[in-house]
């Protein structure tokens, strides 16, 4: 029903908003003002993304909760996607998006509406503790060609066939 709402209500926005800014300050203006936050929004969308995905780098090396960093990651590629999107108030929205504070205000209520079964980083529960669990010396390589027995259906197969009589 949200999303229902949400493909109605940001069109009709948008529509409203382009008839007000463009009656107020004219076709060209409004125009370039679209373009320029696409531009404008490109940059900011690059320089924040580099700065998520160092963030969610150092939380796996560092052995951390990486949902945050996957978190402002993905809000960080949504801004992006508003940012394209030609319309005021999609770009307002993705420039709040840019902003750090609003995305962990966003982060903190998603994660107060989502409940996390399990979290488990490292090997998984078939890992043994003794050697290497990749180690698959075990394994033979080999190659094989599939043959296909010539049959007659009328006679049945020999082993199907009692004991033979000598």
């Amino acid at each position: 029903m949200y999303l229902f709402l949400a493909f109605l209500l940001v069109p009709i926005i948008e529509i409203a908003l382009f008839i007000q800014v463009g009656g107020l300050i004219g076709l060209w203006p409004t125009l370039a003002i679209v373009v320029l936050t696409a531009v404008l929004g490109t940059v900011l969308v690059r320089t924040q993304g580099r700065m998520a995905l160092g963030n969610l780098q150092r939380s796996f090396a560092e052995l951390d909760d990486p949902s945050e960093p996957l978190a402002h990651g993905a809000m960080i590629l949504l801004s992006g996607a508003l940012l394209l999107t030609p319309g005021f108030f999609t770009d307002a929205v993705g420039f709040a998006l840019l902003i750090p504070g609003v995305r962990v205000a966003v982060f903190r209520y998603l994660k107060s509406k989502v409940t996390v079964a399990q979290f488990q980083m490292g090997p998984g529960p078939g890992y043994q503790s003794q050697g290497n669990p990749f180690d698959k010396s075990d394994v033979i390589d080999g190659e094989f060609t599939e043959i296909q027995p010539k049959k007659d259906p009328s006679k049945p197969s020999k082993w199907v066939e009692g004991p033979h009589q000598h």
